[in-house]
């Protein structure tokens, strides 16, 4: 039998940990793709992120709120991933010099 934790880990530790990839994995495909290559390569990165939110929460082992836990880390990082390339787009439609 197993005994239980006395001071667990953080359970959102892991929501967190993938929202930063996915911020990270954003900026850095927006900044080195040409701007028709970036929808294509942002749907590979999301689901990258998707199989990286389910191996992050079996890694902590929790099974209190693993579905909750998943959930608010994909939607999480649909959010970030949206708002970002909506703001690489807006600069896109910008006139360069």
């Amino acid at each position: 039998m197993t005994e239980p934790a006395l001071a667990p880990r953080n359970a959102y530790v892991g929501v967190y940990i993938v929202w930063g990839i996915a911020v990270a994995a954003s900026i850095v495909l927006g900044i080195v793709l040409p701007e028709d290559d970036r929808v294509p390569w942002m749907l590979v990165a999301f689901g990258i992120v998707v199989l990286l939110s389910f191996a992050v929460q079996l890694w902590f082992g929790r099974v209190e709120g693993f579905i909750v836990r998943v959930s608010a880390s994909v939607i999480g990082a649909l959010l970030i991933m949206g708002l970002i390339s909506v703001g690489f787009g807006l600069a896109a439609l910008v006139p360069t010099a």
